[in-house]
């Protein structure tokens, strides 16, 4: 029998969607799973974009442009200026989600062995888009007793090869919901500048900064403006996770050409998920202003009832929705398998992602899990409450 190929064998299984088996088999029992451990929000669609997608008449479904639809760019183009993100139309490339822009970047700007280097805990797929490229994610801790603050720049410096290529950071960050400050951001930018690196930054989530402060875009920052390889993507601000339609942002010259050699080999970005995405685009402002005080509420309210928890911490987001809480085990890994396949209160049970799948460094994160506040206010009170039978319940086994 002809053996598998190394790179799939050491790409890493998704800490988000490795337990869903689980999960199935839990609600084939009966049991009510309340699914924490996905960012995919419950709040509907825009009716702008529903209404697009009911009322496309074409009588031919055809391939689009490979850097995606002009109107759509343009689109964009109006949209990033109204976060005073200067790019032009032609700097902006549609991709197949925000996951392809990240896997195209990487495969863009990066040779085998060249590094990248990355705070973690962090997504667990920007581990197996480097995989994919040849390259190797370099990574530096953040601590949950800091509340996942930027690690030191020494820490930074002190990872810096000459196979290094860029720096990543996720901003407002998945997993942590950590928001970087100003003066974070200047001392990123003044290492890329330095050190003539690349600044990857995934900006799906700037929609969702509960700090009140301005937003930070990585091209807010003066002196890189060729250096910043921008990931963004409507699957969050919009609730359209299954339209796969992101975007690639960059002024670099030469790089967009690499990129679009990627873009061309995949033909175009899907057409209908564009239709869509354009449209949603002149969702009313009251739609956001909504969605966005629902996170902020649900926020609160899971991290004051998760904290009322004996033995778990969690500090306080500032953007995203999610949060990464310690709890008290030993194994998160083991407590999240244990709560689908043994354990339920009430018929109920909670699915959540062990945290350790965001971290590369060995032992990090084992009784950590990342929590995604997802569902209304009554789920969250609910789950909130099975995970407090369920811990007990776990610490007392004999």
């Amino acid at each position: 029998m002809p053996e598998v190929s190394h790179r799939g064998t050491v790409m890493p299984s998704s800490p988000i969607r490795r337990l869903v088996p689980l999960a199935n088999a839990a609600m084939d029992r009966g049991v009510k799973v309340y699914r924490l451990n996905i960012g995919q929000p419950d709040v509907p669609t825009p009716q702008e974009g529903l209404d697009a997608l009911k009322h496309i008449d074409r009588k031919v479904l055809e391939y689009s442009p490979s850097e995606g639809l002009l109107s759509l760019r343009k689109k964009l183009h109006e949209y990033y200026h109204t976060y005073n993100i200067d790019v032009d139309v032609d700097d902006i490339i549609v991709t197949t989600g925000g996951s392809e822009a990240v896997l195209f970047a990487f495969m863009a700007c990066l040779d085998p062995g060249d590094e990248i280097i990355v705070p973690e805990p962090a997504y667990a797929n920007y581990m197996a888009f480097a995989i994919s490229a040849g390259a190797k994610i370099v990574t530096v801790p953040s601590s949950i007793d800091e509340g996942f603050a930027l690690p030191p720049m020494e820490k930074f410096e002190e990872l810096i090869t000459p196979r290094t290529k860029g720096i990543l950071i996720c901003n407002p960050n998945n997993p942590t919901g950590y928001l970087y400050t100003m003066k974070e951001m200047l001392q990123l930018r003044d290492i890329v500048k330095k050190h003539d690196l690349f600044l990857f930054s995934d900006e799906v989530y700037r929609e969702f900064c509960y700090t009140g402060a301005p937003y930070i875009s990585a091209f807010h920052l003066p002196g890189i403006e060729e250096q910043v390889v921008l990931i963004d993507s409507v699957s969050k601000r919009y609730n359209e996770c299954g339209i796969r339609v992101g975007a690639l942002i960059t002024k670099h010259k030469e790089l967009k050409k690499n990129i679009m050699k990627f873009c061309q080999a995949r033909l175009s970005p899907p057409l209908l998920g564009q239709l869509v995405a354009e449209a949603s685009i002149d969702t009313p402002r009251e739609y956001m202003l909504e969605t966005y005080n629902e996170y902020v509420e649900r926020r609160k309210f899971m991290i004051d009832r998760l904290n009322r928890i004996p033995g778990c911490y969690s500090p306080i987001p500032m953007g995203a929705f999610y949060t990464v809480a310690r709890l008290p085990v030993d194994d998160a890994d083991k407590f999240c398998e244990w709560c689908l396949e043994e354990f339920e209160w009430e018929g109920q049970t909670i699915f959540m992602a062990p945290a350790s799948g965001f971290y590369t460094t060995p032992g990090m994160g084992r009784n950590e899990v990342r929590l995604a506040y997802v569902l209304n206010k009554e789920e969250l009170d609910r789950a909130m409450t099975v995970l407090e039978h369920a811990l007990e319940a776990y610490n007392n086994r004999k």
